[in-house]
């Protein structure tokens, strides 16, 4: 078992007292792509093989970009979440920050918008589609743009969910239209590894960052001795609990090695990394785990 070093929710690594707040700016938008939920197309546990049509799928993401939407940024492989397109781009800021985030819609058939779990902004901001009241940041029209208003307040550490909220919601939230946001605490430390993890259906199949069944959902990559950070939302109409082999932390009652999350909470947990080998990591809900939801995590010395 590894280390327990953390309690949930509550971390004491500190970084310099001299961290100040700052203005964090993104540029982001909703992307009509092609979407293959098996790349492999089989389940090496029971050797199913899957059809195309049950696999791949027409929908609309969210992508990071360069300042003014130039230019998409290419994902890096090595970090989880970062801009592939289930989640949506990891957002980061800090406890005291302003988050400015630049929005456009680059479907040309729906209306879309991102709404923020966490933190604090004005109505304005609020990405919520109410009819007769919400502004254009809740149903932010095809090749339209708008940047919402964000502030971590002092309750923000943690890690939150955004997705559309726009009249297009159910659709684009069934379809991988959701991210993450990160915020640590003011004076708190980055983890050497951060690693994202949201659990959803997509086309039937339960998925983990929008992919089903080991050799298509992340393998994740630590070493012995750092400190590593799990992100873990649920988004969707199901519940889920998420385990991982060989490790645990502690919670308000002692170990913890499963944790269940409702549609749309969140939560992270951290260790130093103490247990090397190829760990599993899935939802305890094993048809969930049966149909896709499950990884590998590897740990080297």
């Amino acid at each position: 078992m590894a280390r327990v070093l953390l309690l949930f929710g509550l971390f004491v690594l500190a970084a310099p007292a001299s961290a100040g707040a700052a203005v964090r700016e993104y540029w982001v938008g909703a992307v009509p792509t092609t979407w293959n939920v098996i790349p492999n197309g089989h389940d090496p546990m029971t050797h199913t093989v899957f059809p195309a049509a049950e696999r791949i799928a027409h929908t609309v993401l969210y992508r990071r970009f360069t300042r003014g939407w130039r230019s998409q940024f290419r994902n890096d492989r090595e970090v989880s979440g970062d801009n592939d397109g289930i989640p949506g781009p990891l957002l980061r800021a800090r406890v005291g920050d302003t988050i400015l985030v630049h929005f456009r819609n680059f479907d040309p058939a729906r209306s879309h918008s991102m709404h923020f779990h966490g933190v604090s902004y004005a109505e304005a901001s609020d990405g919520s589609y109410v009819p007769g009241f919400s502004g254009p940041g809740g149903n932010v029209r095809p090749g339209k743009t708008f940047t919402y208003r964000l502030q971590a307040g002092p309750n923000a550490a943690g890690v939150w969910s955004y997705h559309d909220h726009s009249p297009s919601m159910h659709a684009s939230i069934s379809g991988g239209l959701y991210g993450a946001l990160s915020i640590l605490g003011r004076r708190e430390q980055r983890p050497d590894r951060e690693f994202v993890v949201v659990f959803s259906s997509l086309m039937g199949h339960q998925t983990i960052n929008g992919r089903a069944y080991l050799g298509n959902t992340p393998v994740f990559h630590a070493k012995v001795g750092e400190v590593v950070q799990w992100d873990v939302l649920a988004i969707g109409e199901e519940h889920h609990t998420f385990h991982v082999h060989g490790h645990r932390w502690v919670g308000p009652e002692g170990g913890v090695d499963v944790r269940t999350l409702g549609p749309a909470e969140s939560f992270r947990v951290r260790w130093r990394e103490d247990a090397p080998g190829a760990w599993l990591y899935h939802c305890h809900v094993e048809g969930h785990m049966g149909h896709g939801m499950i990884g590998l995590y590897r740990v080297s010395r």
